[in-house]
């Protein structure tokens, strides 16, 4: 991929994590190139990338369409991503370097000032920096692009937390969970902090999303105990049953 099509499928990547590129919103080649100013080439090229990461389902000759995600599909993602990212920071609670934990220390610190501002936008910056430096903390190159790609995927579904109640307050509370279990070099209360993070994080975008699905009135949804996505899924076919 050349460093125009590369640079475009930088830019869109960002537009569809952000949600500002939404599912179902149609990527019309004439348009990209008219937007980028650049020839159908490289769109085409930086189109077929966004496919191959998942982000997109492609329309031949036309362009492409963000790709919705179905509760099950959805599911299936976050359960991978909360095993993923606890096996990661397992891993990270050995072969972190003394410059990493340190750099994870000063990330709390600012997380920190966000929750105290009720910066929100900044809070989620820094938590991404934060998920980020878990994972290569691992050393495992193969880990870290499966976790990237994950949450470009699942970022705009993500977004949904918003309207869960004080949820950079236990983020954050759970944040320093994981670093007191990654500076005490223990790897299974680092697997086991970061698994029940990320498994109350999944499940409250599972439930907000099936109560925009099913029309239910919006509300503010309470912080979930941590339960794995597995669980939920079991609960839903068995809803189904009866």
């Amino acid at each position: 991929m050349g460093n125009a099509s590369a640079g475009i499928c930088r830019s869109l990547t960002e537009d569809i994590v952000s949600g500002k590129l939404p599912p179902g919103q149609k990527l019309e080649e004439l348009v990209l190139a008219e937007r980028f100013q650049v020839s159908r080439t490289p769109i085409r090229e930086a189109l077929r990338e966004l496919h191959a990461r998942g982000l997109i389902d492609l329309q031949p000759r036309k362009g492409g369409i963000v790709r919705s995600i179905g509760l099950q599909d959805l599911s299936d993602m976050l359960e991978a991503m909360v095993e993923l990212e606890a096996l990661a920071c397992r891993i990270s609670a050995e072969r972190m370097s003394a410059v990493q934990k340190k750099q994870l220390q000063m990330l709390q610190q600012q997380s920190e000032d966000c929750v105290a501002r009720g910066d929100e936008a900044g809070y989620l910056e820094l938590n991404h920096q934060f998920h980020q430096l878990l994972s290569i903390g691992a050393q495992n190159r193969t880990l870290t692009g499966i976790l990237d790609s994950l949450r470009d995927r699942l970022a705009p579904f993500r977004a949904a937390q918003k309207k869960v109640e004080r949820r950079l307050t236990v983020s954050h509370d759970e944040h320093q969970a994981i670093i007191e279990a990654i500076l005490s070099a223990n790897p299974e209360r680092s697997y086991e902090a970061m698994r029940n993070h990320t498994a109350r994080l999944s499940i409250n975008v599972l439930e907000l999303l099936r109560q925009q699905q099913e029309g239910e009135p919006a509300k503010t949804a309470r912080p979930v105990k941590a339960a794995s996505p597995a669980a939920a899924k079991t609960t839903r076919r068995t809803k189904s049953a009866a």
